[in-house]
């Protein structure tokens, strides 16, 4: 019997439309080679519009409500079973490079979390972690999306490896020298770029898998599109706002959501009503930005997804 192998390639936060071979204004080439040459599901949707109970949905099959990482401030219990655990009995090598997510970026005595504060930014911690992670028995992660002060685990490794004694400035204070008002161009130079290091740490474990004759599963996981909206040079200036068709809400179409979508349509929404795992619900708070940040947006997230398109094809 003739065993696949599994390359798994997932986006955070793409919309289905950002794919040349759906949409002409964004350049996509190897996403577009995809979708020519393999099977494209044009009605697929994942169970949950959040990071936690969607990736936790992908390794057991089962819907949020049964494996019980229902939001974001929660955790898939350890307990539950994965599909790296069948993998593994088939004797396939599994593992995951990029963003897990399975666990919150705060530690809690209901959610304890490897993947929280402090630990996230012990490299000495990442550096002598082997141990098996919810089925994938090679783990190598991240959990900042572009220059949030998330950065650590090891893609920190890897930029200290690469001998980058300055990579702190490319984050955020308190950790680096950059402010959540920076918007739009990223000046971490492109061979620095998580998309970089996926795409070459990947490459490495498909080689070492070939030589060692090894069947395996391997996840390489993207944190690109999600925002912060930040990407280097010259991919933050690829597009022309002007030239990009911005989607736009439909006159009403709030009045057939749930309350809390129509807050954010406010200047100033009261969210006090919205509580999750003592945070606020993801995503609610005023999403009212001017025109031109709007455009200048968009043009950012078809540059991430254009610059992730390349290392997706490496």
């Amino acid at each position: 019997m003739n065993r696949p192998n599994i390359l798994l390639i997932t986006s955070d936060q793409q919309h289905w439309n950002t794919i040349g071979a759906f949409n002409p204004e964004i350049h996509t080439p190897n996403l577009d080679r995809l979708v020519r040459e393999g099977t494209t599901f044009t009605r697929a949707y994942c169970p949950n519009p959040t990071c936690t109970p969607s990736r936790s949905s992908i390794i057991t099959g089962k819907y949020p409500s049964q494996h019980g990482a229902w939001t974001l401030g929660t955790k898939l219990p350890e307990t539950e079973h994965t599909v790296g655990e069948d993998f593994k009995r088939a004797e396939y090598k599994t593992a995951l490079v990029g963003k897990a997510h399975f666990q919150p970026l705060h530690d809690t005595e209901e959610y304890p979390s490897l993947e929280a504060y402090p630990t996230l930014h012990d490299l000495d911690f990442w550096r002598n972690f082997k141990e098996p992670f919810y089925g994938f028995d090679h783990i190598e992660l991240a959990r900042n999306h572009t220059n949030e002060t998330h950065i650590g685990q090891h893609y920190a490794l890897w930029l200290e490896e690469k001998g980058v004694k300055n990579w702190r400035d490319y984050f955020r204070a308190p950790i680096g020298k950059m402010s959540k008002e920076d918007a739009h161009t990223w000046p971490i130079p492109e061979e620095l770029h998580y998309d970089t290091w996926i795409a070459e740490r990947t490459n490495k474990l498909l080689e070492q898998y070939k030589n060692n004759e090894d069947k395996f599963f391997l996840w390489a996981s993207f944190l690109d599109p999600h925002d912060p909206y930040l990407v280097p040079e010259p991919w933050d200036t690829m597009y022309n706002p002007d030239d990009l068709t911005v989607p736009r809400l439909v006159d009403g179409e709030h009045e057939k959501n749930p309350p809390h979508f129509g807050l954010t349509q406010k200047e100033h929404p009261d969210i006090t009503t919205y509580q999750e795992s003592g945070k606020y619900i993801h995503g609610i708070h005023s999403h009212l930005k001017d025109e031109e940040t709007i455009k200048k947006d968009w043009a950012v997230y078809y540059g991430m997804i254009s610059l992730m398109d390349k290392y997706i094809g490496k």
